[in-house]
């Protein structure tokens, strides 16, 4: 079994990396393989709502950026964490750009994979992000990992996170609780449990 740790910052080993990093730890110790991903410094071009990714029915974007890389990484993830800092009270421009995209193009191969949004500020804003995240999740059919406290840490840079002691508990509780889920699936995949038979959606537009 294996998560996708997304680092939506810019810096790569900021605080955002060092909360996810203590994510990965701990998943090691429960058995679980994980990998970091960066979102990197380039522009991300936002989701023009054009429909390319459905026509070319390949579940990628038009656009073939990093977006497409964290689509293919989230594809073949088992669980999935996206991290982010906190600029103006929500998620950063690039990785809200990049969540946009994967999951208008290819929201089907995450359905039911747990997962969970993660925060890091300097003061606030935290909760407002850590929501932003987790909608793409709870839209999409995949279950919401808890922790102890809303999964955030505070600090500047990296080394103030590690001064944060409250904050990286709640980084090993999401973890331990991530493989927690990813093993009860498994034994439930195991006993011939099947996933939720989906009903066919009626599109509603509030247009007489």
């Amino acid at each position: 079994m294996k998560v996708a740790l997304l680092n939506g910052s810019p810096h790569k080993n900021g605080c955002t990396n060092r909360a996810l990093e203590e994510i990965a730890a701990t998943l090691a110790e429960e058995g679980i393989e994980s990998e970091i991903l960066w979102i990197g410094h380039d522009a991300v071009h936002g989701c023009q709502a054009c429909g390319g990714c459905t026509k070319k029915g390949e579940g990628r974007c038009i656009f073939d950026d990093v977006a497409n890389e964290i689509n293919a990484a989230f594809e073949a993830a088992d669980g999935i964490i996206v991290g982010s800092p906190v600029y103006y009270a929500g998620m950063n421009g690039a990785l809200h750009a990049a969540l946009d995209r994967v999951y208008y193009s290819n929201s089907k191969s995450m359905a039911h994979k747990p997962a969970a949004g993660i925060a890091s500020a300097r003061r606030a804003g935290t909760t407002p992000t850590i929501d932003q995240i987790n909608k793409y999740f709870q839209i999409n059919q995949q279950p919401v990992i808890g922790s102890t406290y809303w999964p955030m840490v505070h600090g500047k840079c990296a080394e103030d996170v590690e001064q944060d002691l409250e904050g990286l508990h709640t980084m090993r509780t999401l973890a331990r609780n991530m493989a927690y889920q990813l093993k009860m699936q498994q034994a439930a995949a195991a006993a011939g449990v099947e996933l939720p038979e989906l009903e066919p959606k009626s599109w509603t537009n509030f247009i007489r």
